[in-house]
């Protein structure tokens, strides 16, 4: 089998894959015209973060098995595209954790010693003592926002450095925050309290721009920001204006906004540290990246044992063939749940009603389990390690099954319980196997989960759906789909808008102004 690498890659890695007897090309810098032409011929690729992976390309593969990111975003793959052919796409998911912690902390160490600054001073034959005064961490209290392998590495490091640390990541429990030795809690009393700021989330359409103005103005004056995450994350307009205003006394930036910052006005303050996307640069990290991918592709193509895969569970085909219609209706239900409960998850219980109970459901669980979990992870979940995310972050996961249900011949309940809530979501196929969602808490409604979803509770009373449809359609928002559901007449109202586009927070804003609005909110899925 012949196994095609336009990326770098090191040695051990290549030599792993020539000494399982496969036939291993090499070469950078390949264009997509190219790509199409020789793809045919392979049976995987392996592509770290410059080869863009197209839907083009991966329609002219017509032998490809496996497409292997050596590393963990996904953004330069067409995920969907490759699905779609029957194309397995893996990544390495825990493979630069201890890298990417210890730059964080040595950008953190740096921004506080003002090292590179005193560096370069000195390099230029100046030795200037009082201009590069520091400051100790220790007894400084540092805000991680994102509890997860990174940040939790990095969280432990500054305790051992004598730091008080904070964190904010609404999935995570506070049993397993506990156990970390941090404090949970909300973001805006995180901002308000930490002397130092370091992000460990990926970048979503719900994280991009997670710190801007706002969450500036509620920081204390003279607060350090370290991002070694993904650039886009901070809004670096409302950073650089935070530092001029004195607001922000530095900031540390592995990753920017428009991949390489050149041009940008940051790089002219002496108080922004900059490095070129150094967090996994380690020779370990490398090696380690390199000697998973080749042993995952090893693994999937000679024993059909797959990890990290990213787009294929794992099913049985005879089961598949049972219930594996269920797979995408569970994980949309995840999706929407995670976006619906409101403070720290805890627990999760999956019950499988009717037909459904007859089943080996394992695989619906973790597909579940990856849609609540992508909601924040996004690149780091995938069908595989789901339950272990979970499990790592204090989620308890449970399965229970019953043959008794009424309505449908089998249905799907979640039962979300975090901190502050309890949430409950039904689905199940209807009309030629199309997923629905039938209930929402004690609100029986049926709606498809899928695109821009408005979901909007109100007081049960005439006008209060025109009201909501009038607004959308004064910011130009169209309607394409509406379903109601009530637990009893003259009671709360549960009302889901299938949207055509996504409304922005002002016209969020301006539905929850309405007097018979209890609350609204925007589901992408």
């Amino acid at each position: 089998m012949k196994i095609l690498i336009t990326d770098s890659l090191s040695e051990e890695g290549i030599a792993k894959l020539c000494d399982e007897g496969f036939e291993v090309t090499e070469g950078k810098n390949r264009g997509e015209d190219e790509l199409v032409r020789i793809i045919p011929e392979y049976d995987a690729l392996i592509v770290r973060s410059e080869t863009k992976v197209t839907e083009t390309i991966i329609n002219a593969a017509s032998n490809l098995k496996i497409i292997g990111r050596a590393g963990t975003g996904l953004d330069n793959i067409d995920v969907d595209a490759a699905t779609r052919k029957g194309i397995i796409v893996m990544n390495t998911p825990e493979s630069n954790t201890i890298s990417a912690a210890e730059h964080t902390v040595s950008m953190l160490l740096s921004l506080s010693r003002n090292i590179p600054q005193a560096h370069l001073s000195l390099k230029k034959g100046i030795w200037d003592r009082k201009k590069f005064m520091g400051t100790e961490i220790y007894g400084k209290t540092l805000g991680v926002i994102g509890l997860g392998r990174i940040g939790s590495q990095v969280a432990r490091r500054a305790q051992c450095l004598g730091m008080k640390v904070m964190a904010y990541d609404p999935f995570t429990s506070r049993q397993k925050a506990e156990e970390i030795g941090v404090i949970l809690c909300s973001l805006d009393e995180l901002l308000s309290a930490v002397d130092y700021l370091t992000i460990h989330t990926p970048l979503t359409e719900h994280t991009k721009c997670l710190i801007s103005e706002r969450e500036f103005s509620l920081m204390k004056n003279g607060v350090r920001v370290i991002n070694c995450a993904r650039g886009g994350v901070i809004d670096e307009g409302a950073l650089l204006r935070a530092i001029k205003t004195g607001k922000v006394k530095g900031a540390a930036l592995d990753v920017f906004e428009n991949g390489k910052p050149f041009g940008s006005p940051l790089l002219e303050l002496d108080s922004v540290i900059v490095t070129p996307h150094l967090g996994a640069s380690t020779r370990e990290a490398q090696v380690r990246v390199a000697e998973e991918i080749t042993t995952q592709i090893i693994d999937a193509l000679k024993k059909g044992e797959i990890r990290n895969a990213v787009n294929i569970p794992s099913f049985p085909l005879h089961l598949k063939k049972k219930i594996g219609g269920y797979l995408s209706l569970v994980e949309k239900m995840g999706t929407l749940a995670a976006q619906l409960v409101e403070g720290n998850l805890k627990d999760v219980e999956v019950i499988y009603k009717g037909d459904l109970a007859e089943y080996e459901v394992k695989p619906l669980t973790s597909a579940l389990i990856k849609g609540l979990l992508s909601f924040v992870l996004k690149e780091g979940v995938n069908y595989i390690n789901a339950p272990v995310l979970a499990k790592e972050r204090g989620i308890k996961v449970s399965e229970v099954k019953t043959t008794e249900e009424k309505e449908y011949s089998s249905v799907v309940e979640v039962r979300v319980f975090s901190d502050d809530t309890k949430l409950e979501v039904e689905g199940t196929l209807l009309e030629k196997k199309i997923p629905y969602v039938v209930r929402i808490n004690n609100h029986y409604l049926e709606f498809i989960p899928q695109g821009h979803l408005l979901i909007c509770r109100n007081v049960d009373k005439p006008g209060a759906v025109g009201k909501i449809s009038s607004t959308l359609g004064e910011f130009g928002i169209n309607i394409a789909g509406l379903h109601m559901g009530r637990a009893a007449p003259g009671e709360e109202n549960v009302s889901v808008y299938s949207l055509d586009s996504s409304p922005t927070l002002k016209v969020i804003q301006a539905l929850q102004d309405i007097e018979e609005v209890l609350g609204a909110k925007l589901v992408h899925l």
